[in-house]
């Protein structure tokens, strides 16, 4: 497998996983009485701080590796 490749899946697997927790997160909150924006809100709030973990977790493998 190139690693061209495995970048792209990695990258794609990363965005699938941020898309779930951000439904959970949208989910749990309308649960909770929260209203439709708020849990839209919340939701695409999780679905940024998963991506900016990912982007730094990324950073920090990237500087022990090389």
């Amino acid at each position: 497998m190139s690693a061209l490749a495995v970048v792209l899946f990695t990258a794609a697997l990363i965005v699938v996983f941020a898309l779930l927790a951000a439904a959970a997160a949208g989910k749990l909150a309308r649960l909770d009485g929260a209203t439709y924006p708020a849990a839209l809100m919340r939701a695409a709030t999780t679905f940024a701080a998963v991506l900016t973990l990912a982007a730094a977790l990324t950073g920090a493998l990237a500087q022990v590796i090389s």
